[in-house]
This record gives structure tokens, C-alpha cells and sequence, in this order.
């Protein structure tokens, strides 16, 4: 018989708040949109985030990474303070809040508070609508250190530098100088945009991963976000340090960022995770998916993944997505192995299905949600399809973005 349960697979970046979002930068506001104009609308969206909505939306969000399959987070979390910049009464009230959804829902939570300090690579200050994601270097290490002490079996915090454009060279420095020796993961946007590539290089004299390779150990520690526009020898240099790359394709396309090169990546040992980070989708499946079709609309063949010791698609992208997504969480990889995903034994596209063909059916084989139960540890997070707390974490989800969408 078929064993139909899979280990829960890490979700490697996340902006929560962007969940309430999701559709509503589809319209055209300038002929040639982008990131950077869709980059805008969300700092207008950030604007109305409070700790109590950003609690709400949390747990929206996280109950659905659990009810498709994602048992633990990586949240990139950069709202820290009120929209004028000044910090709350506790300076950390936007963090707990993301704290407090992940321990209430249930899912594994890497913390990962963002460094952020100015508006481009020429070091220009942050604009109004970024203020509110500003740290000195020492504000920035009191509230890692306030967040480190709480760190449990389900919480695990490190650092994110926002990217190359947002962390002065000497500021970078200064704060790996200050967790030196410390096994804590560290993440960072890089290479994302064409115009972030060129910029550097006008600036720095060198291209982002180039720049960042040269300038601090990158290691196993260390995980790479997006990293979309690289040199062979960048790409060669990533899979030398060891460090993750965390792909999120459905973001990714939906910015229209460019595609990574999966099948070079692959062939030089590189490491990969997934990540949902502006959460216009929330589907492991999906993320999956989207990774091996982008690669076969650019080669115009199919299977690309795949390798003839490793003929299975599927097979190949969990794995790689669960031993990649678990080394940038930062928990052991003990910590994982209670965390289980029971697919539906009743699901008409699993019928008859083969252990060997268990994961191409279920990354290819359509839409509908195929995760009947999650346990995390010892505590059950999904029953019947459904996160056991979905109904009033739904109810006050709505009251909230009610609330932020009532200005328009």
C-alpha cells in the first residue's frame, strides 16, 4: 500500500502583510509596470499595517501554508515601526505580532527582522514611505538580541539584510562583526532586478552576488534570495559557498523578474529552497510547478529537472526544495522530522497512485488541495483539509482587511 505522507516542506521567504494584497496590483499604471511601480502600491499597503492587523493577516496566511502543505516559515520581516518612522511604545510590537500568529496557528517560525537603512546603492536616505522599515545598526542588534531570548523548538530568529541597495558596505561589516561565530542564518535579497545588477555595478564596481562574495563569508549560513541574474561564475561561486538560493517563482513571474537557471544551478551542486514571498499564491505545488514549466517555456522541452539517476520531476524538486528549505531555516534538521503532511487517500487524481510516481502527482496533477492532515510534532494543525482554527482566524482576517481597504 502506498504510504500517502510526505515531511512538511519550509516556506524560505515571506512577507505576511503582502498576503492582503494579493490582486490588487493587477491594473496597468504605467505601460511599462514593474517591480518598481508595483513596489509603490505595496509601501502605500504597508502604510495601514498596524500589530494588530499584521496579527490577523498572519494567521490567515500561515493557516493556509499549513493546509497546503508548508509546515514551517521564514518571515522577512521588515514593518517595524508606526508609518512616520517613530518606533512603537515596544519596539518590537510588529515582530510579536508575527510571533504570536505563528505560535497561535501552529507552523514553524524562522524570524528573521530585517535590516534596513537606505533608499540605493548611493546611499540616499529612506523615503517617507520607507521610514517605517529604518534601524541604526545598534537599534537593530538591541531588537535582534530583545527576540533571540525568546527562541523555542518552534521559534528560531536570525538576520536579514534587506539587500546590497538598502545596507551600506560598512554597515554590513559591522553587523556580521557582531554575530561572528554565531550559527544563526542570515538572509538577503540579491540580484532580483536587472536595474539592481546595473546600479551596483556603477556604484560598487561589481555586479551583487560578485560584490557580496567578496565581501563577507558566505557560507552554509547563508541564504540567497532570488538571486535571478547571474554570471556562470556567480552561479559557480553560490553552489562553492554552500548557501541556499531561495526561489519563488510565482512572485517572481508575477513581478516579472526573469527565470533562474534551474538546470546550470543543479549541475554545479547548487542548493535551492521555495518561498511564496509576496503570497499571491500560497501552494508549494504551485511554487514547484511554476519552477520546472518556466524552465521548459525557455528550453521548449520538457523534464528539465529531471537527470537519469533522477528521473522523477517531482522527486527531484521536494527534495531539493526540503533539504535546501530546511538548511536556511536555521532549526536542526531533527527539529523536522515530526512535521508530517498526510495527503487525501480519497483524492480522485491519487487514485491508484505508486510510491514512485507519489510526488509528480502531486506537484502536476491540477489544483485541488490534496493535504487532508498536518501534524507539527505532537499537535494537529489541519484536519480534514482544514487548519482546526480556520474559522475565527478567517472571521477576523476580514474584519481587518475591511478595515485597510476601506480608504481605497
Amino acid at each position: 500500500m502506498t504510504d500517502l505522507t510526505l515531511p512538511g516542506l519550509p516556506n524560505i521567504h515571506c512577507h505576511a502583510f503582502q498576503r492582503a494584497m494579493a490582486g490588487l496590483a493587477e491594473r496597468q499604471t504605467d505601460p511599462a509596470d514593474s517591480f518598481w511601480t508595483w513596489r509603490e502600491l505595496m509601501y502605500r499597503f504597508a502604510g495601514r499595517i498596524t500589530p494588530e492587523s499584521q496579527y490577523d493577516i498572519a494567521c490567515q496566511l500561515y493557516a493556509e501554508m499549513l493546509e497546503s502543505g508548508y509546515t514551517g516559515v521564514c518571515e522577512f520581516h521588515y514593518l517595524h515601526h508606526s508609518p512616520d518612522g517613530v518606533p512603537y511604545a515596544d519596539p518590537s510590537a510588529m515582530s510579536e505580532a508575527i510571533i504570536a500568529a505563528a505560535r497561535d496557528t501552529g507552523i514553524r517560525l524562522s524570524f528573521l527582522p530585517v535590516l534596513y537603512m537606505c533608499g540605493g546603492f548611493d546611499g540616499r536616505p529612506l523615503s517617507e514611505r520607507q521610514r517605517r522599515f529604518g534601524h541604526a545598526v545598534e537599534d537593530f542588534l538591541r531588537l535582534l538580541e530583545r527576540l533571540r531570548r525568546q527562541e523555542s523548538d518552534m521559534l528560531r530568529v536570525g538576520i536579514a539584510l534587506h539587500s546590497l541597495r538598502a545596507v551600506p558596505a560598512d554597515a554590513l561589516r559591522e553587523i556580521l562583526s557582531a554575530v561572528h561565530g554565531q550559527s544563526l542564518p542570515i538572509h538577503i535579497h540579491i540580484a532580483e532586478q536587472v536595474a539592481e545588477v546595473e546600479e551596483c555595478i556603477a556604484v560598487r564596481g561589481a555586479r551583487p552576488v560578485e560584490w557580496l562574495l567578496a565581501n563577507a563569508d558566505v557560507d552554509a549560513r547563508w541564504t540567497l534570495v532570488h538571486a535571478t541574474h547571474l554570471t556562470v561564475a556567480e552561479l559557480r561561486s553560490i553552489t562553492a559557498s554552500k548557501a541556499v538560493v531561495a526561489l519563488c517563482p510565482t512572485t517572481e513571474a508575477n513581478l516579472g523578474d526573469g527565470v533562474f537557471p534551474l538546470r546550470e544551478f543543479l549541475d554545479a551542486g547548487g542548493r535551492f529552497g521555495i518561498g511564496s514571498d509576496s503570497n499571491v499564491s500560497v501552494s508549494p505545488v504551485e511554487e514547484l510547478r511554476w519552477l520546472e514549466y518556466t524552465q521548459r517555456l525557455l528550453a521548449r522541452q520538457r523534464n528539465i529537472a529531471a537527470t537519469p539517476s533522477q528521473p522523477s520531476v517531482g522527486d527531484v524538486l521536494y527534495t531539493h526544495a526540503l533539504d535546501g528549505g530546511r538548511q536556511a531555516s536555521g532549526f536542526a534538521v531533527d527539529a523536522w522530522r515530526r512535521d508530517i503532511v498526510h495527503l487525501d487517500a480519497d483524492a480522485a487524481v491519487l487514485a491508484g497512485v505508486r510510491q514512485e510516481d507519489m510526488l509528480d502527482r502531486f506537484v502536476f496533477a491540477g489544483n485541488r488541495p490534496l493535504v487532508r492532515e498536518v501534524r507539527i510534532g505532537n499537535r494537529m494543525v489541519v484536519r480534514e483539509g482544514r487548519h482546526v482554527g480556520a474559522e475565527g482566524i478567517a472571521e477576523r482576517y476580514r474584519r481587518s482587511l475591511r478595515t485597510l481597504l476601506a480608504d481605497g
